[in-house]
């Protein structure tokens, strides 16, 4: 198999860079983590942080320009990067309410800029699939 074979998303899609496609984006985030059994509520954290995914990408995406966003998927995980291109370089906000946000809901988040694009990357497992003691389990 070739690298470019291994990094391909499994899924990827291309929208505007306007926060009214965000809905579109959050929905076929929600759709793919229901086909990996994610529980509601992880499947309600994940919309989330697509949100705050695209809350922190988009005020700095070229005008005119697309949001894309790629999605791996194993069997107990989902790992999602929303990136845009920008004017210049663009730096995430670490500080902001979208990124503390993020940062919570995710079990790993990052980002990346450089002189042309500004990426998120987060992954969420399924609490399905977490080990240890779950809350109100019997005992």
């Amino acid at each position: 198999m070739d690298r470019r074979d291994a990094d391909k998303a499994d899924v990827s899609l291309r929208l505007p860079a306007d926060g009214a496609y965000v809905s579109v984006l959050r929905t076929m985030t929600a759709g793919l983590a229901a086909r990996l059994d994610f529980t509601v509520d992880d499947i309600e954290d994940l919309r989330i942080a697509v949100g705050e995914a695209c809350a922190l990408v988009l005020p700095q995406a070229r005008p005119g320009g697309d949001l894309e966003a790629d999605f791996r998927q194993t069997a107990s995980s989902l790992t999602v990067s929303v990136r845009v291109a920008t004017d210049g370089r663009a730096d995430p906000d670490y500080e902001s309410f979208a990124w503390q946000v993020l940062n919570t809901l995710a079990s790993e988040a990052s980002a990346a800029c450089d002189d042309g694009h500004l990426e998120i990357t987060f992954s969420a497992d399924s609490s399905l699939a977490a080990p240890g003691p779950r809350l109100g389990a019997g005992g």
